[in-house]
């Protein structure tokens, strides 16, 4: 039986009755789904970063962020740890809108290369931000979770180059040049608890 001469259930239902223009319509599908995949996988592969580890990518080097003349929020985190990742969306919102003004530096206190910043800020909890100055003096320090707010608070006044908001575990270095030491009355010892 000629093509020409079927009918019914005996006629063909493949690609040729599928109407003008299928195949190029597959042929399109089919390079659109390629070029995704290639897209996909050129921004960072097919697994889903860590919101934490994203930022932390996108970081600049901690010695570059304090030379660079802009105030730095250092914040040391780890991927298991949840406070740190509630705080990940404020801390993406800062990084976001203050790029150019203020450097955000994350560090993994479970990466080995970070040991000598974790002792020499005595990072012994997490969430522990350090908080630095446009000269990258260091400031002070906040330990425990932060809410969106508190964190805004924190980055305005390091932009402002006004002292730290009095909150919870937010503390300021203290400055060992700060002025002459208080003059010790013969009653106020070191032993005298007075």
């Amino acid at each position: 039986m000629r093509r020409a001469e079927m009918s019914g259930p005996e006629m063909s239902t493949g690609p040729r009755s599928a109407g003008p223009g299928w195949r190029e319509r597959q042929l399109l599908l089919a390079i659109a789904a390629v070029l995704a995949v290639l897209v996909v996988w050129l921004r960072g592969g097919l697994q889903p970063q860590a919101p934490l580890e994203a930022l932390a990518r996108r970081s600049p080097e901690l010695s570059m962020a304090l030379a660079d003349g802009r105030p730095t929020l250092v914040e040391f985190y780890a991927d298991w740890c949840e406070a740190c990742r509630s705080m990940a969306p404020s801390m993406e919102a800062i990084e976001r809108e203050r790029r150019g003004e203020l450097d955000v530096v994350l560090l993994n206190v479970d990466n080995p290369r970070w040991q000598p910043e974790l002792e020499r800020y005595a990072v012994n909890g997490i969430p522990h931000l350090e908080l630095f100055d446009a000269g990258g003096g260091n400031v002070g320090h906040a330990i425990g979770a932060r809410t969106a707010g508190e964190l805004e608070t924190l980055t305005a006044a390091l932009l402002g180059g006004e002292p730290l908001p009095r909150l919870a575990g937010v503390g300021a270095v203290s400055r060992l040049d700060a002025g002459p030491a208080p003059a010790l009355t013969p009653s106020a010892g070191p032993r005298s608890h007075g």
